[in-house]
């Protein structure tokens, strides 16, 4: 199994999430970790926001460590095809959502990947699979 990491997660991971942690280090070291530009865009303006100085430089280390634990993808040309069918369908449903979350999501359809994030907004795109680390472990769920 292939798993994206949602902004959330990578900041469950930068908050020292146990559960979150826990599931990370229980994956294969073979690249199960995707993160895109797009969270790690998200990761490094939160960031970056914060005033300079030692807090700020403690993040974007701890930030720039996260990012090596996972493989850092490209968006590929089909998440343009699911982002469109994603947020048409939203739309005629009166859903709304936040283009970079519409982006992360097409990119874990087009990858075949699991999203791991906390955000439930998620929870109603059909076609992708969604997981909550936070509150790992589920009902038996191991990692493959």
């Amino acid at each position: 199994m292939v798993y994206l990491l949602d902004t959330t997660a990578v900041s469950d991971l930068m908050e020292d999430d146990a559960n979150t942690e826990a599931r990370m280090v229980a994956l294969p070291p073979t690249g199960n970790a995707l993160i895109s530009p797009i969270t790690r865009g998200e990761i490094l303006h939160g960031i970056r926001r914060l005033a300079p100085g030692r807090r700020r430089e403690e993040l974007e280390a701890k930030a720039q460590r996260l990012f090596g634990r996972a493989r850092s993808v490209s968006v590929p040309p089909a998440a343009g095809e699911h982002y469109a069918n994603v947020k048409l369908a939203r739309q005629r449903k009166g859903l709304s959502m936040d283009d970079n979350d519409l982006w992360i999501a097409a990119t874990a359809i087009a990858f075949g990947a699991v999203l791991v994030t906390r955000d439930s907004d998620f929870d109603s795109i059909d076609g992708l699979q969604v997981e909550n680390w936070s509150e790992w472990p589920a009902a038996g769920s191991v990692p493959e």
